[in-house]
């Protein structure tokens, strides 16, 4: 059996036993920033009822009405992704919600500040339970800690399985809905977890890395097999915690992810402790670790458009990382998920058949390195390229396209709804067809 396999099972049976370009404007600028408040309200909500939507040809039908508004630009466009429609008098303080994630029944716990403000972006901490544990005994646990300066949610997840797609679907699903309720600032959004909390940590954090400010995995790890995942947080801030004593997730685990990181200059901050709790003993996370996290939260901001992307992906999560996208992968590619109970994914995952690219901007040249891509998709805006020069790309090492691109609103509203995420806004894109080496 291979060892990614042993890994994962291993916590599986734990769980039964274990209780100089411009930046980009941010969201609260950008919704103050219209001098028509009649006309950008309506247009406001055509763009929303267009996000919201799941009708193809009602969405089709607002489309159509957006683009055919009198005036409209892509600016104002961009204005109404970012300034959302909120309720008024949402619910505040501490609540247990319900969902359905592909038809079955699923639950969180959220914590809104009593004096929020629909007019203010709050930040969104996402924190992942242990075995043993539910999202509402977490909350219970971190908001007091936490006080009233960000909007928590805590969803709970049968034996603390967030290595599973259902905890990744769900943990994705709680950031939409949150998000559609109260304003967060997209570039401020922060996932933690402890246990097996910090393992789904850090595979949903790698494969959505551009989601993210920073992670927080604590006391937790995982398996080597997959450590070139790592390599999408080189523009994701990562903390990790975990303690010297720990004879659960042995403190090992945490010190060779904190020596590939390093190894390849992807910045971290990694701390270890020597506390024992009575009960837990290494196994825990000490309150007195948790201000300078937090302080350490409060500075960190998610860099919506990095001029250098390292994209590594599986099978199952060829979705835009960033400004890139794999479409098309060249040979058969390993599958994380699927590891865990299928051998012969196992033994692709052992063998490191995971589809790359890397992908640098430099004054409209974009160098791009690929591994088992057939096929890639680039994303822009003016935050990225210049548009009145023409844009150029270059793929292992050969100039695969040369020209003017110009920034549009279908793409635009189509790619906004497309990755749920107000904060990463792109007007113009190049689909690129890998040649053979």
């Amino acid at each position: 059996m291979s060892s990614i396999r042993i890994f994962f099972l291993f916590f599986i049976l734990c769980s039964a036993c274990v209780p100089a370009r411009q930046v980009p404007p941010s969201a609260s600028t950008e919704a103050a920033s219209s001098t028509d408040p009649a006309s950008r309200g309506e247009l406001n909500l055509l763009v929303q009822q267009y996000l919201a939507s799941a009708d193809p040809k009602q969405s089709e039908t607002l489309l159509n009405e957006i683009q055919g508004q009198k005036g409209v630009t892509v600016e104002k466009v961009e204005q109404a992704i970012q300034a959302g429609l909120y309720p008024p008098q949402p619910k505040v303080g501490a609540l247990h919600l319900d969902l359905e994630i592909e038809g079955e029944p699923a639950d969180y716990a959220l914590y809104v500040p009593e004096t929020y403000d629909p007019a203010a972006a709050y930040p969104l901490i996402v924190c992942l339970h242990g075995a043993g544990f539910t999202g509402d005994s977490y909350l219970e646990r971190w908001q007091p800690r936490l006080g009233e300066k960000s909007i928590l949610a805590c969803p709970t997840m049968m034996n603390g399985a967030w290595w599973t797609p259902g905890g990744e679907a769900l943990v994705m699903a709680v950031i939409h809905e949150v998000q559609s309720k109260y304003r967060i600032d997209p570039n401020r959004i922060y996932l933690t977890g402890m246990s097996n909390g910090g393992i789904g940590t850090y595979l949903i954090g790698i494969f959505h890395a551009d989601r993210f400010a920073a992670i927080a995995p604590m006391a937790s790890g995982i398996p080597d097999e997959i450590f070139p995942f790592l390599l999408n947080f080189s523009s994701t801030g990562i903390y990790i915690i975990h303690g010297a004593k720990d004879e659960v997730m042995p403190v090992i685990l945490s010190r060779k992810i904190s020596e590939y990181l390093k190894e390849h200059q992807v910045p971290y901050i990694y701390r270890e402790h020597d506390r024992l709790h009575p009960m837990a003993g290494g196994h825990f996370f000490p309150k007195e670790e948790l201000p300078e996290l937090v302080a350490w939260f409060e500075k960190q901001r998610r860099q919506p458009y990095p001029t250098r992307v390292v994209a590594v992906r599986d099978s199952e999560h060829l979705d835009p990382l960033y400004w890139t996208e794999i479409n098309q992968t060249r040979g058969e590619v390993a599958s994380v998920f699927g590891s865990i109970f299928n051998q012969e994914e196992a033994e692709r995952v052992k063998g490191g058949d995971f589809p790359s690219l890397t992908a640098e901007i430099k004054e409209n040249r974009i160098d791009v390195k690929s591994e088992r891509v057939e096929k890639y998709t680039l994303f822009f805006n003016r935050w990225l390229v210049d548009f009145s020069k023409p844009v150029v790309v270059y793929t292992n090492g050969q100039k695969s396209f040369e020209g003017k691109l110009s920034e549009e609103i279908a793409p635009l509203l189509k790619e906004t709804k497309r990755r749920d995420d107000p904060g990463a806004l792109y007007t113009a894109a190049v689909t690129i067809n890998v040649k053979s080496k």
